[in-house]
């Protein structure tokens, strides 16, 4: 009898972890139309008066990564069904917050990133787009070279994401 149970428990509990596998649901809000199957993403070179030399490469490849991981686009490199160009157009670093010693306490780091998408397929949903974020820097909290190359990765998810919602969410 305690051979039956254990056996009926095991199969159970395989069962259960099967079912669970193989129904998952992406909750990333895409609405890629059904005959779009690939897309190209162009270099996004940085054009803004301050260069951060892996700024293109790192901006470039967290939107390529993005697409990868919540859509079933293939990103290939050309004559795809839709393409993403673009440039980083503004990179700055500017106080907001004075001390009172007229010294910055808190400074404002901040990127755009000007974008063209071209929906080969349907090209009412193509656009022309400039996308900003920013985060601040409190320089009490250590030097500005460490935290910026902690908050650049940080923007890249913000406009990867504002990037994707527009292009895929048309929000």
């Amino acid at each position: 009898m305690k051979r039956i149970t254990r056996t009926a428990l095991i199969a159970i509990l395989f069962s259960l972890q099967v079912l669970q596998q193989s129904c998952s649901y992406k909750l990333s809000g895409a609405s890629i139309p059904p005959d779009m199957k690939t897309i190209s993403v162009d270099f996004f070179e940085n054009n803004s008066s301050l260069v951060v030399p892996y700024l293109s490469q790192s901006f470039t490849e967290e939107l390529k990564n993005r697409i990868r991981n919540q859509t079933r686009l293939g990103v290939i490199r050309a004559d795809a069904d839709a393409n993403l160009q673009g440039r980083i157009s503004d990179y700055s670093i500017r106080p907001v917050a004075v001390q009172g010693n007229e010294r910055a306490g808190l400074n404002r780091l901040s990127i755009t990133v000007s974008v063209k998408y071209t929906n080969v397929l349907k090209p009412e949903q193509s656009f022309e787009q400039s996308f900003t974020r920013f985060q601040d820097i409190d320089l009490n909290a250590g030097a500005l070279q460490t935290q910026e190359s902690r908050l650049i990765p940080l923007i890249n998810r913000q406009l990867s994401e504002d990037i994707f919602n527009r292009a895929f969410a048309n929000w």
